[in-house]
Parts: C-alpha cells; structure tokens; sequence
C-alpha cells in the first residue's frame, strides 16, 4: 500500500481517471441508442464482456475470486445495488432527459453515501467534508430544479435518473461494510459486474429485448469500448474505495458530472446554460474540499 504521503495524490488521480471514464459511458450509451442499440441490451453484453474481460485479468494475476456462498451473495447485492438497478435507470432515461443531465445526477450520491455512513458509524463527522458534499450537492440542486421545471423532459424520466444516485449510495455502503475478509479489489471486480448482468438477463422474463446489435461495424466498435470502459472503470473503482474510503470513493459521480455534462454539450450540442455552469463550479468546489480534508488526515 503507498506510503501516506502518496496515498491523497493517488486518491485523487484514481477519482479523477474514474470519474472521466464514468463521464464518458454516459456520452457513450447516447452513441449506441443512436445506432441502434436498445438500452438494455447494450448494458447487459457490456456487463458480461467487461466481467469475463476482468475474470481473466484476475486469474492471470492469480487473484482469483471466491465462490463460497457468502461471496456470491456479495456478488449478487453488490451487482443488484452498484450495477443492474442504477445503470439501467440511467442507461434508459439518457434518451429522454440527455445524457448532460444524466451525467449531473451522478454528483449526488457522495451526501447520500455520508449521510447513511453516518448513522451506521461508518464514519467520523467532519465539519469539512460535510460542507464540501454540500456545496457539491447544492449544484446539482440548481440542475436538477431547472431540468424538473423547464418542462422539456418527462417527468417520470427526470425522477428515474434522480433515482440512480439513491441506489448508488446504497451499494457504496454495502460494499464498504459486508467487503469480504483478505479478498483484494481486483478479485471482487469481476464478480460485481457479473452478478448483475445476471440479475438483467432475469427482465427478459417482463418483455425487455437484450438481442445484441451486431449487424454493423460501428455498433460492435461501440460495445467494445464499453467493454473496455466498464472493465477499467471497475477495476479502479474498488482499488480506489480500498485505499480512501467509502465517502471518498462517492465523489467520483461529482467528477463524472462534470465531464459527462461537457461532452454532452460539446459532442451532441445539448443546450448549455448559466445553471449548468454554476452547478459544476459548486461540484468542483465540493470535491476540492473532500480532498483537501482527506489529505489533511493522512499527514496526522
């Protein structure tokens, strides 16, 4: 493990990477709705090239995963939780309320995730890291008023990407706090993706169509990049909770706002705004503060 010195500045670049890539996959499932892929279907063939992608890296690194019982039942609550229900709201209201204000709503688990380690003791109190997840949180108070008042997407699409955040905080605490004993991030990876592509193939049963779309170039080119991007994602994501925390690990959907809201308005032309702007200036303030805070700790 990095020495202390190291271990705020490794925080920080591992927040920053993810969130990027987090960014980038809601910019992406716009690019594959467009060709042709159904929400869905996209996110299930992503899921399981990204889970078997990581299960051979781990093998190779001989960090295999365990398959006792309780760590498939890790599998299967950390998949539900953290994968199958918050990717597929989101996957499916991108189309409908734009993958900008998608991406914003990632910013809000980091006050839900504080606020539940809190009342489990999971976490200390601090005055700092509460304002910076506030300020955070404010931000995309003033997107999501605006998107919910604005009247230019249904409003049943706007609560369901609302509710992504809610299911991701649930799955930051229960990795946290049911983590198996001695297994390493890189072993626990593969099993959460997988585990929760398990769990979508089950909608086939309610009429969801997961067919792949492999009849042109670009919707394969399109699926193995998010192959890619879920493997890494992932693999960085439990490294990253391993090394700084739960709350910590939360901020990454304050990153993934702001780059997923720019490359929202920069590759598609959705429409920017003066609320927009304000929101990420109060996102980057928030984590700037979480990482100032957690820096400070590991000079005690």
């Amino acid at each position: 493990m990095p020495g202390s010195n190291f271990r705020p500045l490794l925080a920080l670049s591992l927040l920053l990477v993810i969130g990027t890539l987090m960014g980038l996959t809601s910019n992406l499932v716009k690019l594959a709705g467009s060709a042709g892929w159904q929400p869905m279907a996209y996110l299930l063939w992503s899921l399981l090239g990204g889970g078997v992608l990581l299960l051979l890296f781990a093998w190779w690194r001989g960090e295999r995963p365990g398959m006792s019982l309780s760590a498939q039942r890790y599998y299967l609550a950390s998949g539900l939780l953290s994968i199958a229900v918050p990717n597929a709201l989101l996957f499916s209201s991108i189309s409908h309320v734009g993958a900008g204000f998608a991406s914003m709503c990632l910013a809000f688990p980091p006050l839900f995730t504080y606020l539940l380690a809190l009342a489990l003791r999971m976490e200390g109190l601090s005055r700092i890291r509460l304002l910076g997840i506030c300020v955070g949180l404010a931000g995309s108070l003033i997107l999501a008023l605006g998107k919910l008042y604005g009247g230019s997407s249904p409003a049943l699409w706007v609560i369901a990407a609302l509710c992504v955040p809610v299911f991701l905080a649930l799955g930051n605490i229960y990795r946290a706090r049911y983590w198996p004993s001695g297994a390493t991030p890189l072993s626990l990876a593969p099993g959460m993706l997988l585990g929760g592509a398990v769990l979508l193939s089950a909608t086939t049963a309610l009429g969801v169509d997961l067919t792949p779309n492999l009849k042109h170039i670009s919707t394969i080119a399109l699926l193995l990049v998010q192959i890619l991007l879920f493997a890494a994602t992932y693999a960085l994501f439990f490294i990253l909770q391993n090394l700084a925390g739960t709350v910590y690990l939360s901020q990454i959907g304050s990153v993934a706002a702001i780059i997923g809201a720019a490359m929202a308005t920069g590759l598609f032309g959705e429409e920017g705004s003066l609320s927009m702007l304000l929101a990420a200036l109060c996102i980057v303030s928030g984590v700037l503060l979480v990482a100032w805070r957690n820096a400070k700790e590991a000079q005690v």
